[in-house]
């Protein structure tokens, strides 16, 4: 599934923005993500909600607890008050899915799972999860909810995509592009939803100090030229094939796109026509040296987005 991001509302102009979000209930889109984090996005979204009166139509995911520059700010005071800015600013009574966007480990984690599920009790928010929490700390909150009879979290949202990070883009990041990772949401089933899914517009040829520094490295080049590969004997972009890679693993997944133009929003909803074995998706990981060449093409169709 794919979720449409507004981290890029912040430099976008309004009418391409709202282009954007048109196009994306157009083609039967639903889950929009933004933060107080991401300037204009929240107040974008909450202006095009109420202008449009499709509020019922969208599932709001939005984000609070970043640090700034002083200090990190996972709190109880700080986690409330981003929460209580994010509903006024979206114009709504209630957020369908909240996440924490970054964590302190310094923090212990049973004032911030009781703090939300004081929230979600009022109904100011429904499922709560933590953007960029490591998987032990997402254990220990929800030994914590499981033992007090809470409400736990319920999804997470650290990078993931075909390409490997070489380092995180910003401070404490939380990638879950290695094994282990991958392994415990397999075995634990807990919905992943991955920022950076297209590696910045490295698959897309995008190049920039920002994407090389983060994801150009000799592995990462070959998992592109596999990817090209693949998606010429498939009819599909390299980008789409790699998107379709984030979107084909053995868990819930939810993929965070972040289109400037419809038109590229169009080459992203491609990747859910794309099937992938599970012989492709390890090969295009580097995981194994060949895939079948004669393997006939998984159906193409499409699915929810």
């Amino acid at each position: 599934m794919l979720v449409l991001g507004t981290a890029l509302y912040r430099t976008a102009g309004e009418s391409t923005s709202t282009e954007l979000l048109d196009a994306w209930l157009e083609l039967g889109g639903n889950v929009v993500d933004c933060g107080r984090e991401y300037g204009e996005s929240e107040r974008v979204l909450g202006c095009w909600l109420r202008d449009t009166g499709r509020r019922d139509d969208v599932v709001v995911l939005t984000k609070g607890a970043h640090e700034d520059a002083s200090r990190r700010r996972v709190t109880p005071a700080d986690i409330s008050g981003d929460l209580l800015e994010s509903l006024a600013t979206l114009d709504t009574s209630s957020i369908e899915l909240y996440m924490l966007h970054r964590d302190d480990p310094t923090q212990p984690v049973g004032p911030i799972v009781e703090v939300l599920n004081e929230h979600h009790r009022a109904g100011r928010i429904g499922a709560f999860g933590g953007s960029n929490w490591s998987t032990t700390r997402l254990d220990g909150a929800n030994e914590y909810a499981r033992t007090h009879g809470l409400a736990p979290f319920s999804c997470s949202s650290p990078g993931l995509s075909l390409a490997r990070q070489r380092e995180p883009p910003w401070p404490n990041c939380i990638s879950a592009d290695d094994a282990g990772s991958r392994d415990w949401y397999e075995r634990t089933g807990m919905p992943l939803f991955a920022w950076s899914a297209q590696a910045a517009g490295f698959f897309a040829g995008i190049d920039g100090p920002d994407v090389a520094r983060v994801y150009r490295s000799e592995c990462n080049l070959e998992r592109l030229r596999r990817a090209a590969e693949l998606g010429a004997r498939i009819g599909h972009t390299p980008n789409a094939v790699a998107l379709a890679w984030v979107l084909r693993q053995p868990f819930p997944t939810y993929a965070i796109i972040g289109p400037r133009t419809v038109d590229e929003l169009l080459r992203s909803v491609a990747a859910l026509e794309i099937e992938l074995t599970e012989e492709e998706r390890r090969w295009l990981n580097l995981e194994i040296d060949n895939a079948r060449a004669d393997a006939e093409p998984a159906p193409h169709g499409a699915e929810a987005r």
